[in-house]
């Protein structure tokens, strides 16, 4: 799993196609340029490339494991016992996580919320984020977040100042401190019981480009998701919509100033419907049924996003109708003609933005224009091509 993480335009997503398609992840290893491309979504040119840079990186994954454990950290895959499971249950769950200290699914980090707001927090936000990650941790939740300056560093000092347990999901790897002054706090994170975790080679270095992805993981670790104190174009609300459109996990939004562009974007998001929350004890009774899901096996089940027809749906029938073949896509431009053909069957934004190579952030906004205008329309956590 490490090599094929390592080959240059294999995410998660291709790489959980490859593994589904030819069984394994040893027979991914072995395959042939022929069988790459037979691959639903890989295509010829994919293909090729896949096998030129596979035997490289299966040369490299033993200097791979050798820098983590300089770095102190260990692989765990997506297969593994100690692969959180509430994870893998996500679209394009990383196949692999780098982790320094201790994921422990089982008991300490069962039951986990996360907290996530501003880098540029105003003195109240720092207070609501020290405030409901202490209360969390003395609860016995584990508080799951980013590192960053600001929101998530209050976050992860509450939880240790309340004597739980915390987790840090990064944007780099792992032989880097980012931001450097939280280095310390990190070495507390992991000598309490907590974990760094990353999904990206240990020497990747802290790059933009790399947030958007990490936040995805913040959801899909968490029970549910705590917004303090966001801007309108704040990554904290992508790691909402995650939870929202894609994960089925809770959103709560604690209510910030009105004249305030520091809350602009959490205030939003209570305008849209989220839950709100001004003390600890809202969001541990919002997420009660939640836990009780995940301690009976049926957490899976309670959040999947359905793919099949409601079961009183007028549309539904005992014989299902074969599905339209989509209309031209007429005279659009290069990009969007792209996202269209793209749409030849109903996906999800992240396997879009990946099909796509395109950042999340500018996907999300072609998609709205499309379903603006009717040419596309929103299925579960799926987009579908109507015109």
């Amino acid at each position: 799993m490490l090599a094929l993480t390592m080959v240059p335009g294999l995410g998660p997503i291709r790489i959980t196609k490859l593994i589904e398609t030819l069984g394994s992840p040893q027979a991914v290893l072995g395959a042939t340029t022929s069988q790459f491309a037979r691959v639903p979504g890989i295509g010829n040119t994919t293909a090729a490339s896949i096998a030129q840079h596979l035997h490289r990186s299966i040369e490299r994954v033993d200097e791979e494991l050798e820098k983590i454990a300089g770095a102190g950290a260990h692989v765990v895959s997506i297969g593994d016992p100690r692969y959180p499971p509430m994870l893998a249950q996500t679209p394009s769950a990383p196949p692999i996580l780098m982790v320094r200290g201790q994921l422990d699914h089982a008991a300490t980090h069962k039951y986990t919320v996360s907290i996530v707001g501003s880098r540029s927090c105003s003195v109240y936000g720092s207070e609501q984020a020290t405030r409901f990650g202490h209360a969390f941790a003395s609860a016995g939740l584990t508080v799951v977040s980013g590192g960053a300056r600001g929101i998530d560093t209050c976050a992860h000092r509450g939880a240790l100042t309340g004597g739980g347990s915390t987790i840090v999901v990064m944007g780099c790897g792992l032989s880097h401190a980012y931001p450097p002054e939280n280095a310390n706090l990190f070495d507390e994170v992991v000598a309490t019981g907590g974990a760094i975790v990353s999904e990206l080679p240990v020497h990747t270095p802290p790059d933009a480009k790399n947030f958007p992805g990490r936040n995805r993981i913040i959801s899909g670790l968490s029970l549910g998701v705590v917004v303090i104190e966001a801007g309108l174009k704040s990554g904290a609300l992508i790691t909402a919509r995650h939870a929202n459109e894609d994960h089925g996990r809770e959103v709560m939004g604690v209510p910030g100033r009105i004249d305030s562009p520091a809350s602009a974007g959490s205030n939003q998001l209570l305008k849209d419907g989220a839950h709100l929350v001004t003390d600890p004890s809202d969001v541990i009774s919002i997420l009660e049924r939640d836990a009780y899901h995940l301690y009976s096996g049926s957490h899976e089940a309670k959040t999947k996003v359905p793919t099949q027809p409601a079961l009183f749906d007028k549309q539904s029938t005992n014989t299902p109708s074969p599905a339209p073949a989509p209309t031209p896509i007429g005279d659009v431009d290069d990009a969007t003609r792209a996202l269209l053909e793209a749409l030849d069957e109903p996906r999800t934004g992240d396997e879009l933005a990946e099909r796509l190579d395109l950042n999340p952030g500018d996907l999300r906004s072609k998609l709205t224009m499309l379903e603006i205008q009717g040419r596309v329309q929103r299925a579960g956590s799926r987009f579908k091509r109507v015109r």
